[in-house]
C-alpha cells in the first residue's frame, strides 16, 4: 500500500494548494491561504492530508491560535477545507480523527458543509447560535455628522487600544478580512468584515468583530451608509450573537451553521477570527 495519512508540513504547501485548486476550488490563492497565518502561533501543522505514493488525494487543513479568554490562555485549532477524491472517500474519517487527537485544543468548524455536520456532531461538536439580523443598505441621511467612518489603516491604529489593537495586528495581513472603525467623540468601535459576492460582484458585507457593540447600535445607519456608497455592498449581515441586539429595520435569519468542540468554553466564549473566515478567500 502507497496510501499514507501525515501532517502537511510547510514544504507540502506547493503540493496541497495545486490539489485544492483542481479539486476544490480554482478561485482561492490556496498556496497563500495554507501558508503561515499572518497572526503568532505555535502550529504543529497546517493539517493533514492523504497521499498516495507522492500524490496528494485528499486534505483537512488547519488554522491555530491562541487566545486569552477569562484570565487563561487557550489554545484553537480551526478545521479549514475537507476535500478527498471519490476513491478515497472511505479514509476521509482518518483526517478528522487525526486532528481531534492532537490533545489540549478547542476545535472549532465555521463554514461545514451539509454533508459533514452530521460527522462532526458524532465527534461531539455542538452547533452555535447563528442567529443574524440582515440589514439594508441605504443612502440615509448622516442623523450625527460627528459620527466618522473610517477604514485607513493609520486611523484604525490610532484610535483603538489593548486588546483591540492586538486583535487588528493579528488580522491586518489576513487575506479575506477589511477593517474599519466607528469613531465618535473619544469613543471608537472596531469592526471586521467579509464580503460575499455574487457573479464576481461584491454584495453584502458579514461582519465577524464588533468591538463595541453599543457604540455600533448608536451608529449601525452611516456605517451602512459607508458600506454602500464607498464599497458598494447592498447589505450588512451580522449575528446577533456578535452585536447582542438586533438593530431596527433589519430583518431576521439564521445564518450559515457553525460547529465547535470543547470540554471546557461554552458557546458564547467561540468567535470568528483566527480561523479561515478571516484567512481564506471564496
Amino acid at each position: 500500500m502507497t496510501v499514507e495519512l501525515v501532517p502537511i508540513t510547510d514544504a507540502d504547501i506547493g503540493a496541497v494548494a495545486q490539489f485544492l485548486h483542481v479539486n476544490h476550488n480554482p478561485g482561492v490563492p490556496w498556496e497563500r491561504a495554507c501558508s503561515q497565518a499572518p497572526w503568532t502561533a505555535d502550529a504543529p501543522n497546517r493539517g493533514f492530508m492523504i497521499r498516495d505514493g507522492q500524490r496528494v488525494v485528499g486534505t483537512l487543513l488547519a488554522l491555530y491560535s491562541e487566545r486569552l479568554i477569562a484570565g487563561r490562555t487557550e489554545r484553537f485549532c480551526n478545521l479549514g477545507s475537507w476535500c478527498v477524491l471519490p476513491d478515497y472517500r472511505s479514509r476521509s474519517i482518518l483526517l478528522l480523527k487525526s486532528m481531534l487527537a492532537q490533545a489540549d485544543y478547542h476545535f472549532t468548524v465555521l463554514s461545514p458543509d451539509d454533508g459533514p455536520q452530521e460527522i462532526l456532531a458524532w465527534h461531539k461538536f455542538r452547533f452555535l447560535d447563528t442567529s443574524a439580523a440582515l440589514i439594508p443598505n441605504l443612502p440615509w441621511p448622516t442623523p450625527n455628522p460627528r459620527t466618522r467612518i473610517s477604514s485607513d489603516p493609520e486611523v484604525i491604529a490610532s484610535v483603538i487600544a489593548g486588546a483591540e489593537l492586538q486583535l487588528y495586528r493579528d488580522h491586518a495581513r489576513a487575506l479575506a478580512v477589511r477593517h474599519l472603525v466607528i469613531v465618535h467623540g473619544d469613543q471608537s468601535c472596531y469592526i471586521m468584515y467579509r464580503t460575499y459576492r455574487r457573479r464576481r460582484l461584491p454584495v453584502f458585507a458579514s461582519l465577524l468583530h464588533v468591538g463595541d457593540p453599543e457604540l455600533f447600535e448608536r451608529s449601525w445607519i452611516p456605517l451602512t451608509r459607508h458600506l454602500l456608497i464607498r464599497h458598494g455592498l447592498i447589505a450588512t449581515l451580522v449575528e446577533l450573537r456578535v452585536i447582542d441586539r438586533r438593530p431596527r429595520f433589519a430583518f431576521e435569519l439564521k445564518n450559515s451553521p457553525k460547529m465547535f468542540r470543547s470540554d471546557s468554553l461554552e458557546p458564547d466564549q467561540i468567535d470568528d477570527l483566527y480561523s479561515e473566515l478571516v484567512s481564506v478567500p471564496w
